[in-house]
């Protein structure tokens, strides 16, 4: 894929060769989003190989959801803090060793560490990147609006294949040389990135830096409170809604959140200032770029599954089977910069949100019959949606933010998509549990009543998408605003 044309005389002026710089960064956003699936395939021969039982299996997953998820609001604004780039290569640094490590694992517990390092370099690496984005492609001028809106469809283009890629060469690596692979692919990758860094990045302004104490009681509050929400919803579904475990740790989980927006409201320099939520647009980017997972991801994971378990594809052709919705996704976030400045941010994210909608409404017709009728269709539907969405909605995050806010506002965008994606997935998940528990016991088969389960799950999907819907008419502005700085 070809970073799109850039004038050099519009860009941040330190920044000599920015399609080399894009160009970097979306290989680190490819090599991260990857990750988040690449291990999936390989989880059954590394359990089996490792002494796993089935019930700590999922915590190779958990893990790194639980570490990403916690800190990723910290990781925005220490780049913010500490230095973009500094925080980027420190933290590609660390993936590497985690990935490293994760390959020669020879127990459970060591391979669970890895997870959880690579989990916390992923959650300061992410905000890191996009900063850095930002950085490159500053928003000012018209020409400068249409050159970040480009960048950002690249960049938004690898995001949402990434995923899909990672079922695909997960499947591919382990087959052929076994589950270590798919850590090993990283290193090379990671240590590459670090080496490029300091010649095609823009280095750190020391004035952007905070002169003062770092807020460590606000960062202890919000990385707990997120961690531990985090681990509520994946872990909801096992243990029950209304358990005593799921109710005290929500609630523990509150009033650490609570908590921290109440002390960084009294500090003079929080970790977190609340300023940045008065701007409108951002509240809607974050709104929207939580619904949408809500409804995208739990949609391919129920599909991923009727393939597999109603279908009966294998893991590879399952993941080949998703190939129509990352190319869409590659089609819409390449080419929505150009309609952008036409129907306007407001009018574009309501046409991708809409698709989105009629994508996964479409796929709730799933029951056993052509794969063109039944996947084809609502993934070309869901995946030019949701390409659409997830570009509209990151310009929208990050085109009020200053020079100092560039990483919590990217810090803060990729909190709402992953807490989103872990809250839709866990409310589907039991959805689709007990829509199929009711059809066995109405005296479906297996395979009819897993249907069931899941084309209910997707009607809650197509739900998710419709309060995206209404929040971008809410809240999203017609015309793209830019920084104030």
């Amino acid at each position: 894929m070809s970073a799109p044309a850039v004038t050099e005389t519009s860009l941040n002026p330190v920044v000599r060769r920015p399609g080399a710089a894009l160009a970097l960064l979306v290989a680190v956003q490819f090599m991260l989003v990857l990750d988040s699936t690449i291990v999936a395939v390989a989880l059954p021969s590394l359990g089996k190989d490792l002494g796993f039982s089935q019930a700590d299996l999922s915590w190779v997953t958990n893990a790194y959801l639980l570490l990403f998820g916690g800190f990723l609001m910290l990781g925005g604004r220490l780049a913010d803090l500490v230095g973009r780039r500094k925080l980027f290569a420190a933290s590609l640094l660390l993936f590497a060793a985690a990935s490293l490590l994760g390959a020669l694992a020879g127990s459970p517990a060591i391979m669970i560490a890895a997870r959880s390092l690579q989990g916390l370099a992923s959650a300061f690496a992410a905000p890191a990147a996009l900063s850095l984005l930002m950085t490159v492609f500053p928003n000012g001028t018209e020409e400068e609006q249409q050159q970040r809106n480009k960048a950002m469809g690249v960049y938004g283009a690898v995001s949402g294949a990434g995923g899909a890629a990672g079922m695909i060469l997960g499947g591919l690596l382990t087959d052929w040389f076994g589950w270590s692979a798919v850590f090993y692919v990283n290193v090379p990758i990671a240590l590459g990135a670090i080496l490029l860094a300091g010649k095609l990045l823009p280095g750190d302004r020391a004035e952007a830096r905070s002169s003062g104490g770092f807020d460590l009681a606000g960062a202890v509050l919000s990385t707990g409170g997120l961690a531990l929400l985090v681990y509520v919803l994946v872990e909801a579904e096992k243990v029950g809604w209304t358990s005593g475990r799921t109710l005290g740790l929500g609630g523990l989980a509150l009033v650490l959140l609570v908590g921290f927006v109440v002390l960084e409201s009294r500090l003079r320099q929080p970790l977190v200032p609340l300023g940045i939520f008065r701007k409108k647009t951002l509240r809607g980017a974050n709104l929207v770029g939580g619904l949408i997972p809500m409804a995208v991801i739990p949609a391919i994971f129920f599909l991923t599954l009727y393939t597999q378990l109603v279908r009966g594809f294998s893991p590879l052709k399952s993941g080949l089977a998703l190939v129509p919705l990352a190319l869409c996704v590659v089609i819409a976030a390449t080419n929505v910069g150009r309609v952008l400045p036409k129907l306007g941010l407001r009018g574009t994210t309501i046409i991708g949100t809409l698709l989105v909608v009629a994508g996964t409404l479409w796929a709730t017709q799933i029951d056993q019959g052509a794969f063109f009728v039944e996947q084809f269709g609502p993934e070309v539907l869901t995946g030019l949606g949701g390409g659409t969405v997830w570009v509209c909605a990151t310009v929208a995050a990050t085109a009020e933010a200053t020079e100092e806010e560039a990483g919590l506002a990217s810090g803060l965008f990729n909190t709402a998509n992953q807490v989103g994606a872990a809250l839709g997935l866990a409310i589907l998940v039991t959805v689709a549990g007990s829509a199929t528990a009711d059809a066995v016991g109405d005296g479906s088969a297996l395979p009819a009543a897993l249907t069931e389960g899941y084309r209910t799950a997707l009607f809650g999907s197509a739900g998710f998408a419709v309060l995206a819907t209404l929040g971008a008419l809410a809240l999203l502005p017609g015309r793209t605003p830019t920084s104030q700085s």
